[in-house]
């Protein structure tokens, strides 16, 4: 019987990471979770494994290169890498913007995706059928005001996916972008505002359905498991009421 196929999963401690996880296991592939939550990471891999899939925890810093380095070293081949870690600070306007929230941002959504796909390539490469997930966000592709550091984070991060697809062209793996507008999960919008719960509860306010972890994890899934030949580029996902960044209903009565 052939071995599962190995997905990497960054920042599985939570939110889509997590439900990524989950779902890709659920599709036949050996998990490897990694975050710098290691009991976090470590439960998720014990209830993946209870319900009959494979997973194993790693616990990594995407930043860190050099034990990310160590980290592909375990790796001779590896069917899919999903570049997920990252997260905003702030929503400061540009004139008052804390610089240490602009380069944290950058070395986690941009620096962190840098390092895990030069460091897997060759074993991308290696399995004769390898996929690079980049979770941006529509904040990528638009902007909008107190959001510089964080879209200019993304768009690197956008920027990675787009130019590797130019490059390894050829070469039997795919590079896939999902691009999620607005997601509820438990910890975004409250690391982004530093625990102040209030604001992070307005940024959902009077949505009756924003896009769940579950959402965007189905949409991961899907492009991954399309035949090797379908590459899905770009895939934008936002909930029926945003229209775009700056467009979004809201029931507040």
């Amino acid at each position: 019987m052939a071995a599962a196929p190995i997905a990497v999963v960054t920042g599985a401690s939570s939110g889509i990471g997590a439900a990524t996880a989950r779902q890709l296991a659920a599709a036949g592939y050996r998990v490897v979770l990694t975050a710098r939550r290691k009991d976090r990471i470590e439960a998720l891999a014990a209830e993946i494994n209870d319900a009959g899939h494979q997973a194993t925890a790693y616990a990594l810093d995407v930043t860190d290169r050099a034990a990310v380095d160590t980290f592909a070293t375990a790796f001779r081949q590896i069917a899919v890498l999903v570049n997920n870690a990252g997260g905003a600070l702030g929503a400061d306007p540009v004139a008052t913007g804390d610089p240490a929230d602009w380069r944290e941002m950058y070395e986690v959504n941009v620096i962190g995706v840098l390092n895990l796909t030069q460091a897997l390539l060759p074993a991308l490469i290696a399995s004769g059928d390898g996929t690079v997930v980049v979770l941006s966000s529509t904040a990528g592709h638009a902007t909008y005001e107190g959001g510089a550091g964080y879209v200019a984070a993304k768009n690197g991060a956008r920027v990675i996916a787009e130019t590797l697809r130019l490059e390894i062209v050829g070469q039997p793996v795919r590079v896939i972008e999902i691009a999620p507008g607005m997601v509820k999960t438990e910890e975004f919008a409250t690391t982004r505002f530093r625990g102040d719960t209030e604001k992070a509860a307005k940024v959902y306010a009077g949505v009756a359905e924003p896009l769940s972890a579950d959402d965007v994890a189905d949409t991961v899934t899907w492009a991954v498991t399309r035949p090797p030949h379908v590459n899905i580029d770009l895939l934008v996902v936002r909930p029926r009421a945003q229209a775009s960044n700056h467009k979004i209903h809201r029931d507040l009565q």
